[in-house]
């Protein structure tokens, strides 16, 4: 079994996470996780109200008895989410970990922290993830280039972006961004980092509340599947590559405005796609992990042969390279 800070911070089994995500971080997903021993978090704003939200945490809690969490992310808008009330409704649930993303999120990581909840932060950037641990955050997940959803303007990847933000934080890191498998996990430690997110990869299994349509179509795309829309916006976001985000960036670079294609990627139409199961019926995240999603596993299936994965490379692999390179340097 493989420990890392992350594993001891927040009391699970395997250095693995399950990130918010908008419409998919219900119930059902989220127990499933935290049952095959990784972190799962629930997405608040899925959840229409506070209630909604504390309902959605008690019928969690009927599914599994081991550690999850909520993400809470806060965007600038102009008819906000009552974020005050969605944060109460998670200390008065009793969860003990939150996921936090998005802009300014000091008052709320002030109070969760009040209330002895750990906080792990999502970043883009070292800058974001320095800036987060000085306001006071446990952990960082720090999300390279080929994430799916927003990846920040910089446009750094994962071998970069993780070892540059590993060298300058002290907290724990988990990784995320085009991981799915083994490799990658024992790739994010060798890197620096305490774990991974998977956000993608948990979508293309058999408990995501998404139509087998979606997920069949994760296997059979490729890493040259996806669309990065909203470039010129200053707000780019990784989506699947379908007729719909393909119209919405050639409308883009066209020098179309964003009311003008937002007709194209309103979430209620994702959403709606998610669950009708039409993939031309919106737009809908997905990273570049999408080129090593070959088969659609439980939950408990997909974590276990991570983990085992990572097992065997760092036993059989590794440890075998470091023995012969010690007896090289014995012959000498």
């Amino acid at each position: 079994m493989i420990k890392t800070r992350f594993t001891k911070l927040f009391g699970v089994d395997h250095p693995i996470a399950q990130g918010g995500m908008q419409w998919v971080g219900v119930a059902e997903l989220v127990s499933a996780v935290a049952n095959a021993g990784a972190l799962g978090f629930l997405t608040a704003l899925t959840q229409p109200t506070p209630e909604a939200l504390m309902k959605e945490i008690a019928r969690t809690r009927e599914m599994t008895d081991k550690p999850f969490g909520v993400n809470l992310t806060i965007l600038p808008a102009i008819n906000p989410p009552p974020y005050a009330e969605y944060r109460q409704a998670i200390i008065e649930s009793g969860i003990k970990a939150v996921e936090t993303a998005g802009y300014k999120p000091q008052e709320h990581v002030d109070e969760f922290k009040k209330h002895g909840i750990k906080v792990i932060h999502k970043c883009t950037a070292v800058r974001y993830a320095l800036s987060a641990e000085r306001m006071g955050v446990d952990a960082i997940s720090i999300d390279g280039f080929e994430c799916a959803g927003h990846p920040g303007e910089d446009d750094i990847p994962g071998l970069i972006l993780i070892p540059a933000t590993a060298n300058q934080l002290t907290i724990p890191m988990i990784a995320s961004g085009g991981f799915g498998d083994g490799r990658g996990l024992v790739a994010a430690l060798a890197l620096g980092a305490d774990g991974i997110n998977m956000g993608t990869r948990f979508c293309a299994t058999q408990e995501a509340p998404i139509h087998p349509n979606f997920k069949a179509q994760m296997v059979a795309n490729s890493e040259l599947d996806t669309n990065l829309m909203f470039r010129s916006y200053r707000n780019t976001a990784r989506v699947a590559k379908n007729s719909i985000s393909t119209l919405a960036v050639q409308l883009e670079r066209e020098g179309k405005t964003f009311e003008e294609i937002s007709h194209l990627v309103r979430g209620t139409r994702g959403r709606a796609a998610l669950g009708n199961g039409d993939l031309e019926g919106g737009t809908w995240a997905a990273s570049l992990v999408q080129g090593l999603i070959y088969d659609v596993p439980t939950v408990g299936e997909l974590v276990a042969r991570i983990v085992c994965e990572a097992e065997q490379i760092i036993e059989r692999r590794l440890q075998v390279m470091v023995e012969q390179a010690s007896a090289l340097r014995a012959a000498c």
